[in-house]
């Protein structure tokens, strides 16, 4: 019986196609005994038990991004989860990371204890633990090509995707344009007018919640649809006709077949299910990180199915005046989604089977 620890936590970026591959591996192996490693704060708290799967935590490692009292912390913090993972190492044949603060201890926790490690980086630029994980084995893996440093080496195998996702590629391909056609019914929504997804993920965007607050009436008198996820702790603003305020999107892969223009972050898995199954999007990328996220959007730039838009120039005034030109970028934009990622997950576990055999 192979034992396999999954390490990936605190966004869903780290997590779901962390999940996504532990399916894949639980399909080829079904006597494997799959855990994850994570901590009690990060999302994997609860997307990991939801999944099915085992997750056993540690402590969290917080590394400010300025000078803090925290630095000061952070290295005795990182000594008790890597003892913590070291531990779980003993117990398992093998780690797969995801990169994320779950990760790093995970890694050094591994090359202590001679586990083979397999890595997957999600971003255009790398994360500092996968960067640092990296040096530990030759095992890994990248969604973008990346130009420099020890991971520009890696298997190009895209980003592991939901099965929801997948499975809304594959019920679409039969006739893209009957699929986003029915999923506006699906959504409540009028199949003959042009239909707006905005999100900001699972907890909104207080930046891009406020820009469609100011803008929706005069969308609304434009002829367009709005569906618009606020994040589960944010108030429902008041009811407008055409007009649809969801705490939490529940089936976004119907949510993307359906929007004839999506506004959103750049986050990885973002990118990788509106190039699946989108039209067109305009992102607005995070103004924090170390700007991987307008990084992960230049591809589907490039295809001409989506453009970027700096926080700070996207008001209601813009979005207001350029919406016509979105939409009209949208109907000439390629009708079928792609399928670059779609076996990602498969890749991941023959790279996973590589490395457990000596790379033999």
């Amino acid at each position: 019986m192979t034992r396999v620890l999954f390490a990936g936590g605190g966004t869903a970026g780290h997590v779901e196609p962390a999940i996504a591959v532990a399916r894949e591996w639980r399909a080829h192996h079904a006597d494997s005994k799959i855990s994850f490693i994570g901590t009690r704060s990060g999302l994997e708290s609860r997307l990991v038990p939801e999944a099915g799967f085992e997750i056993n935590y540690i402590t969290k490692v917080r590394i400010a991004r300025r000078l803090s009292p925290s630095l000061l912390v952070a290295p005795f913090s990182l000594l008790r989860s890597v003892a913590q993972s070291v531990a779980l190492m003993r117990k398992h044949d093998l780690v797969v990371g995801f990169g994320g603060y779950v990760s790093a201890p995970a890694y050094i926790a591994a090359a202590l204890t001679r586990t083979p490690i397999v890595i997957h980086e999600a971003n255009a630029r790398p994360g500092l633990a996968n960067r640092l994980g990296a040096l530990f084995t030759s095992h890994t893996a990248i969604t973008h090509s990346i130009g420099s440093g020890k991971l520009s080496e890696s298997l190009l195998a895209g980003l592991p995707l939901r099965e929801d996702v997948i499975s809304a590629y594959r019920s679409a391909s039969h006739d893209w344009q009957k699929a986003r056609a029915e999923a506006k019914r699906q959504l409540g929504f009028s199949a003959t007018k042009p239909l707006i997804f905005i999100f900001g993920g699972s907890q909104g965007s207080v930046a891009l919640n406020q820009v469609i607050s100011d803008s929706r009436s005069a969308l609304l008198a434009d002829g367009v649809q709005i569906l618009h996820g606020i994040g589960a702790r944010n108030e429902e603003p008041t009811k407008l006709d055409g007009y649809e305020a969801r705490g939490y999107i529940t089936d976004m892969a119907t949510a993307y077949l359906g929007a004839d223009l999506i506004i959103s972050r750049s986050g990885a898995v973002t990118c990788a299910e509106v190039n699946t199954l989108g039209r067109y999007a305009l992102f607005i990328p995070l103004p924090i990180g170390n700007g991987e996220q307008e990084l992960n959007a230049r591809d589907l730039v490039s295809q001409s199915r989506a453009e970027i838009l700096p926080q700070k120039e996207f008001t209601a005034s813009w979005l207001t005046s350029n919406i016509k030109r979105l939409i009209s970028h949208s109907a000439t934009a390629p009708i079928a989604g792609s399928d670059i990622d779609i076996n990602a997950a498969s890749k991941m576990v023959s790279l996973m089977e590589h490395a457990l055999h000596g790379g033999k």
